[in-house]
């Protein structure tokens, strides 16, 4: 098997560490032409699909993609923004303060990077690239707080597989989850609280995550779990009753169960019983996207009025809030441990002295 050709070598010179911050993806514009490519990346995963590729692939080609682009190019109309699609705003900013947020807790030279699983930037050329920038120490930090094989898994079958033909591979770690960190737990809670600050508080908080099958929590899945364990942190945190929060699951696909109960009939059934108000959070969703900016802030708000209900608040997600930042780079910090991020500056300098007698000595050999 053939490996990449590596780039030149340089003797004496200094590893650096980087962290790369991978979300799920977005198209590169709203179009049909654009989304149909996303689409059909996305769900030719069979992390994502888990059904005979024979048979999917004749779905997908034939039904799918035909039929659902040009539908989620709309949808995708409807929240674009003069910089983009936001989720890939959102994870850009993300990145630039948490790399911020590390150098200001002393982790110098610490690169931050953002990719996604699919579309761009792609996770393999963001991996190209530091190589390039001389990272010899790789932290992967997915943008999914909780596990998932449809989400986490892939991206580390995506990082296996770039490195597959890579003949000098970087010190790698991979971040699994984080859906009970404290610092992910706090920031929740302070979008919350902040929300209810400015515009009240409503009868009902529904915390909804992304749905997946229920098939996968059946052959071991964890996700379900994790999500029921943040949901039970956040609302400990906020001190809520068990009967002033509901979990929820959105996003369904396809006629097979998926994870329940689903967002959008619970909505409905509580503006039925008289809710009058209710507050939903995605707490999935570290980034606002077409999951929270269309389905819920649009799709589930008309169910919900539709059903009778009156207000309908959508509280967004973690963004670029600054407890979020220190969250993120409090999640980092223990996936940092053991790489030379701290140093002083004597360190500094004893450092680039012995890589400078590293280069002389092995130019003397012949290097």
């Amino acid at each position: 098997m053939p490996f990449r050709k590596e780039p030149p070598h340089t003797h004496g010179s200094i590893a650096h560490s980087a962290i790369v911050l991978v979300n799920l993806g977005t198209p590169d514009a709203p179009t049909r032409s654009a989304v149909k490519r996303y689409l059909k990346q996305f769900l030719s995963d069979p992390r994502v699909v888990e059904i005979p590729r024979l048979v999917w692939s004749f779905i997908l080609k034939l039904i799918i993609l035909p039929f659902r682009s040009g539908a989620s190019a709309k949808k995708y109309q409807t929240i674009w923004t003069k910089d983009g699609s936001p989720l890939k705003v959102h994870t850009q900013k993300q990145a630039q303060l948490l790399q911020a947020a590390l150098e200001q807790r002393g982790h110098e030279g610490v690169q931050v990077r953002m990719a996604m699983r699919y579309g761009s930037p792609s996770l393999p050329e963001v991996l190209d690239q530091l190589k390039l920038d001389g990272c010899d120490r790789i932290a992967v930090l997915p943008a999914y707080p909780q596990y998932s094989g449809t989400t986490t898994a892939s991206i580390w079958d995506a990082v296996f597989a770039h490195y597959k033909n890579v003949r000098n591979i970087p010190e790698l770690r991979l971040v699994k989850h984080y859906h009970d960190h404290d610092g992910y737990i706090d920031a929740l809670h302070d979008t919350v609280l902040a929300y209810w600050d400015a515009h009240g508080r409503g009868q009902k908080l529904v915390m909804s995550f992304h749905g997946v099958p229920k098939r996968t929590l059946e052959l071991g899945d964890p996700y379900y779990c994790e999500c029921q364990k943040t949901a039970r942190l956040l609302a400990a945190r906020l001190r809520l009753a068990p009967d002033e929060y509901v979990v929820t699951f959105q996003s369904r696909f396809g006629k097979a169960e998926w994870l329940q109960p689903y967002t959008a009939p619970t909505v409905a059934e509580l503006a039925r019983q008289g809710v009058e108000r209710v507050d939903v959070i995605c707490p999935g969703f570290t980034s606002d996207c077409l999951e929270t900016l269309e389905e819920i802030s649009m799709e589930v708000k008309h169910d919900f009025e539709t059903a009778g209900g009156k207000e309908f608040h959508y509280i967004p997600c973690l963004n670029e809030a600054p407890t979020w930042i220190v969250g993120m780079a409090e999640i980092a910090e223990q996936h940092l441990i053991g790489w030379p991020t701290m140093m002083s500056p004597s360190q500094r300098e004893a450092e680039r002295r012995d890589a400078e007698m590293a280069r002389e000595h092995a130019l003397r050999l012949g290097a």
